[in-house]
């Protein structure tokens, strides 16, 4: 019998789902066991319910082929035999609220990629080099929740995941004040070009909801408990555009800064490749060796060379110079489904496990 954690992806037929069930296919320390879906693909075998829908580089794991479908709304008997879920549901939020927090509430820990809970006052959201601190937040939540072991913790937008990581780096120079524009890949909605050919070539300079979500998630990230909820900070402003562009996979951000100190650039490069977190410490299975590379061609990072770096869980930076009305600009690039969704949680679900958060039942 396996020692391995058994994990429960709900939403598992969805791009981010199957992106779960691709990383979990060979992870030492967590396997999934059960896939819950809609009531439509309940009762089917998860190879007849994605069939040619699997959107993937890897072929669909054998281990997950005959798994049969459950109805995620089944709570009871999907949490049943497994240890803790991780959740893609493609629901309303207020459907993805309440559904995640009875699933919390059978001591089922849940590991989330929506957005419903990232502004719930007691649930961390969590990048796990950034904020590891944040787990604190939920023993407050367990009391809320009425749980000895049953809780939810979210990752943040994946929009952010390109210029926050920097800008944290960066937390010591006092930056008070980002624009930043980020230019988006289509498998951020869940779509290949197949399913959107009308991306193909073309330019959609608006993303439902993101430009809000870009502004306002970095500063609860760099928020602190207090009284059992997370305030966000208040010492940065920062304002996005949000840009659909034609590429598969990874987010570009174009981002200029200014600091209330004055940072040489020689300072600026030296805290983005020595910044590390918990997860280099612990270890963690999906943690980058080094989070953050920056890069000195004056054409990277691209899409192309760039965004599988360290696996798709590690930040690039260049293009750093200085500028006429911010004191600093820079490009980022990071993997929108990898450390930006289901990579970023299952590393979430690790620091969790490697913590005590998340263990057998």
């Amino acid at each position: 019998m396996s020692d391995k954690l058994k994990v429960a992806v709900l939403g598992g037929t969805g791009m981010v789902g199957q992106r779960f069930i691709s990383i979990i296919e060979n992870h030492p320390w967590f396997e999934v066991t059960t896939i819950a879906a809609s009531p439509r693909s309940a009762g089917q075998t998860y190879e007849e319910s994605v069939g040619k829908r699997w959107k993937m580089e890897n072929p669909m794991p054998d281990s997950v082929k005959n798994i049969v479908i459950k109805d995620v709304t089944d709570v009871k008997g999907v949490s049943e035999d497994v240890d803790f879920v991780l959740s893609a549901v493609n629901m309303s939020k207020d459907e993805i609220k309440a559904i995640e927090e009875e699933y919390a509430k059978t001591e089922t820990p849940v590991v989330s990629n929506n957005s419903a809970h990232r502004w719930t006052p007691d649930v961390p959201m969590i990048i796990p080099e950034i904020n590891p601190d944040h787990m604190d937040v939920i023993e407050y939540q367990k009391k809320r929740l009425g749980t000895t072991k049953g809780f939810i913790a979210v990752k943040p937008n994946c929009s952010i995941q390109s210029y926050t990581p920097a800008l944290t780096a960066w937390k010591e120079f006092e930056p008070y004040e980002v624009v930043a524009t980020t230019y988006q890949a289509i498998s951020g909605a869940g779509k290949n070009f197949e399913e959107w050919p009308e991306m193909v070539g073309n330019v959609i300079p608006f993303i439902s909801g993101e430009e809000e979500k870009s502004e306002k998630e970095p500063l609860r990230i760099w928020g602190k408990i207090e009284n059992g909820v997370i305030v966000p900070a208040d010492d940065v402003k920062i304002t996005c555009q949000c840009i659909r562009i034609p590429v598969l996979y990874g987010h570009t951000a174009a981002a200029f800064v200014k600091f209330k100190k004055n940072p040489t650039k020689e300072q600026l490069i030296e805290k983005l490749e020595n910044f590390s977190g918990l997860p280099q410490k612990l270890q963690l299975p999906s943690a980058p060796k080094q989070f953050i590379q920056y890069m000195q061609d004056d054409n990277r990072p691209q899409v192309t060379l760039d965004v599988n770096y360290e696996g798709g869980m590690g930040v690039s930076i260049g293009r750093l110079r200085e500028d006429t009305i911010y004191d600093w600009k820079f490009v980022g690039l990071s993997h929108n489904t990898l450390r930006g969704a289901a990579g970023g949680a299952v590393e979430c679900a690790e620091l969790l496990k490697a913590s005590g958060y998340i263990n057998k039942k």
